[in-house]
């Protein structure tokens, strides 16, 4: 009987309970149906109220305009927050750091000799500068300056009526303050994106800066022709005076440069310079700045410039002083950027030098095939004399002498003997020149012939090969490579094989600065060719004497001394004889590559240390031009002329076999002038002379043939591929 209640039961169990969803599904109907009707209550009565307020006739027209104008505004306000986006991340760290250079080079009396760079002088306060400077300025470039917020609308549209007009763009409707922007922030160029920028800048400047500091900068900063910078600079260099002390009609010429200085430049173009500036003086007087009267005698007596065409500018020296003068500034961590360095030139020794390489250019170069040189001359103390970077600086400015990297052949050899010679190897020490083969390379010597045992002093005199490569297997791949650094060669050096017969490329003024070594008995030479370098206020920020490092002893006294000997056998009995001078011994070594592509003669005295190369741009062969040619022959040409009027000093550890009063003074006449190169021959005249010389040179006995084959190749080869012409 107990059964039935039982399933009752659980059937009431199994009976689902209402759900708690329906709960909450019924608040949200409701919630939503009360939070509606009450919304739509409230607009209702919002609709009431303003119907109170809704405009009608001529006033629905002013409310539609405002409504219209605000919405126009907020989108141009979008608009140009969008296009001030790059002039606000141009000015994110404020003023750009001024990174350019400007460096007045003057040579060892202290006069000028050229500059490079961005050319300022020391900013000149406003107050210091004439009055009639600044009138003309504000006169001819920006009236309302002081009125205006950076960008000028009356201004704007007077210069657009007055080019409507002229039919041409004769008024710039540019202000100060944007001028400024352009020369800080942006480049020259002719676009909308740039003006749009320009007056954002414009407008960034005056809110940051007052007038004053405004027109300052501006007066520092524009460029002014002739490669300078600022209103300073620009009087120096045209006038050649301080900025204070400039004439009206002087400072009329300077304000007429901001708007075109290439153009107005008076060095260049002097008419049109004085034709400007008497257009700035009518200028004055519209602005009322100035009377009629009181700009006449400007206008009578228009200003004159310096005549800047006769002045000597070294050009390849210059290049390369003044990247000696960013290395300096950077290594010392030198914030200004505007400097006067005085320089190491001679430049009695650069015109000298440029002589010889073109007499001989000119004379010998269609006869060899020969179409560029370059030459550099360094006292034995490191001191840059001179630099000849090509044949003419107005053709091409790549400086060959201390850029071009070229194969030095055999004068490259002296490295591996200088190892030798500080391992403590001896000149008369001997070596078997007979055939050898390194891997697949059997290096020869010029003609294919071997000398059998020789000295090492008759194996360098006769730049024979395989000795050369004998030796420098001996004496060590790494420790050729370490004493060639040592002594000064910066280019990077292949240690192969083929590197100890000049197939690793440096630079003429590597070569230079390696031999002073010699003629330092073993020192470095610490090249430099800056003496002292001063700031714009006149204070010295380096000096060499002090700031340089101490020299170095790079090769041993007895080492020194082996080295010499050899190098000054070389010019006496081998291959560099047409090297020799009348008034005393030289050491030095020849070089030619692969296919006669180089030719070099690097020499030395006790005063002078000369490298001289010769090739072509294009790396084209010569017409057989070896090192003991036209390199040895323009070094000879320069020395001999350098040493004149000078106290000589012997090469170290070198007899002197010239007489003791030559010791003294080159020259008995002793009037402290250099003489003038010897007259130039004619063509013909130096084309017989040449012939009969190689005519003589064919009729030598056996042993002076071979010597003076061997000059056809200073090292022998150009790459890995050295074959017999290798010296």
């Amino acid at each position: 009987m107990g059964w039935p209640l039982q399933n009752d039961t659980n059937q009431s169990r199994k009976r689902r309970q209402p759900s708690r969803l329906i709960e909450v599904d019924a608040w949200i109907d409701s919630g939503l149906w009360r939070a509606f009707h009450a919304f739509a209550a409230w607009w209702e009565g919002v609709t009431i109220v303003s119907r109170k307020f809704r405009a009608r006739g001529f006033n629905r027209v002013l409310v539609e305009v405002a409504c219209e104008g605000l919405t126009l505004g907020l989108v141009g306000f979008v608009i140009l927050f969008a296009l001030a986006q790059p002039a606000i991340k141009m000015t994110k760290n404020g003023l750009p750091q001024e990174s350019d250079y400007s460096v007045q080079f003057l040579d060892k009396h202290g006069e000028e000799i050229g500059r490079r760079g961005i050319m300022r002088a020391a900013a000149v306060p406003i107050d210091e500068m004439p009055d009639s400077f600044i009138k003309a300025l504000l006169a001819t470039e920006d009236r309302r300056f002081f009125d205006h917020f950076g960008i000028d609308f009356l201004g704007l549209m007077r210069a657009m009526t007055v080019n409507a007009q002229a039919g041409g763009v004769v008024q710039g409707g540019s202000t100060l303050t944007q001028q400024l922007a352009k020369n800080i922030f942006l480049s020259n160029e002719r676009s909308l994106d740039r003006k749009i920028k320009e007056a954002f800048l414009s407008l960034w400047l005056e809110s940051h800066y007052s007038k004053r500091q405004i027109l300052a900068m501006y007066l520092d900063r524009a460029y002014m022709g002739g490669g300078s910078f600022g209103a300073a600079a620009a009087s120096e260099f045209y006038f050649g005076k301080n900025i204070r002390e400039v004439s009206l009609a002087e400072a009329a010429m300077l304000a007429g440069l901001f708007k075109a200085p290439a153009k107005y430049a008076p060095h260049i173009n002097l008419p049109a310079a004085r034709a400007r500036a008497n257009e700035v003086l009518t200028n004055m007087v519209q602005a009322n700045f100035l009377t009629e009267g009181q700009v006449i005698a400007a206008r009578r007596n228009p200003a004159t410039a310096i005549d800047r065409s006769s002045t000597p500018s070294p050009d390849y020296f210059l290049d390369y002083a003044f990247e000696e003068v960013q290395r300096i500034a950077k290594a010392k961590g030198l914030t200004q950027h505007n400097f006067v360095a005085r320089t190491t030139i001679d430049l009695d020794l650069q015109k000298l030098a440029d002589e010889a390489v073109e007499y001989n250019l000119r004379q010998f170069g269609k006869t060899y095939d020969v179409g560029e040189a370059a030459m550099v001359v360094l006292s034995a103390d490191g001191s840059v004399r001179a630099i000849v970077g090509g044949r003419d600086y107005g053709v091409s400015q790549f400086n060959r002498a201390t850029r071009a990297l070229r194969q030095p052949g055999s004068s490259f050899k002296v490295y591996v003997y200088a190892a030798a010679m500080q391992q403590g190897m001896k000149p008369t020490d001997t070596i078997v020149d007979s055939p050898i083969t390194i891997g697949k390379w059997s290096p020869q010597n010029y003609g294919r012939s071997f000398a059998g045992r020789v000295t090492l002093a008759n194996a360098l005199a006769r730049s024979l090969n395989v000795p050369a490569v004998k030796l420098y297997q001996k004496v060590g791949f790494e420790n050729t490579v370490e004493t060639a650094k040592a002594m000064g060669i910066e280019s990077p050096l292949r240690g192969d094989k083929t590197m100890a017969l000049g197939t690793s490329e440096v630079t003429v003024m590597d070569q230079a600065t390696a031999y002073t070594v010699f003629a330092n008995g073993g020192m470095n030479s610490n090249r430099h060719a800056i003496q002292q370098l001063s700031d714009g206020t006149g204070k010295v920020v380096w000096d060499a004497r002090s700031d340089m490092p101490p020299r170095q002893r790079i090769l041993s006294e007895a080492a020194t001394k082996s080295m010499n000997e050899m190098l000054v056998g070389v010019s006496e009995r081998g291959t560099a004889r047409k090297a020799q001078l009348t008034m005393t011994r030289v050491g030095g070594k020849t070089g030619t590559t692969q296919s006669y592509r180089d030719g070099w003669f690097v020499g030395y005295t006790g005063n002078y240390v000369g490298a001289v190369w010769f090739g072509n741009d294009s790396f084209a062969p010569t017409n057989r031009l070896t090192g003991g040619s036209l390199p040895a022959l323009t070094w000879q040409r320069f020395m001999e002329a350098a040493h004149q009027h000078i106290d000589l000093k012997p090469i170290p550890y070198i007899d002197d076999p010239f007489p003791a009063e030559s010791a003294k003074v080159a020259n008995a006449q002793g009037d402290g002038v250099r003489p003038a190169p010897p007259e130039t021959l004619g063509k013909k005249t130096q084309d017989v002379l040449s012939d009969i010389a190689d005519r003589l040179d064919a009729m030598k006995p056996l042993e002076a043939e071979q010597l003076a084959s061997a000059e056809a190749s200073g090292s022998g080869s150009g790459g890995a591929a050295v074959t017999a012409r290798a010296q």
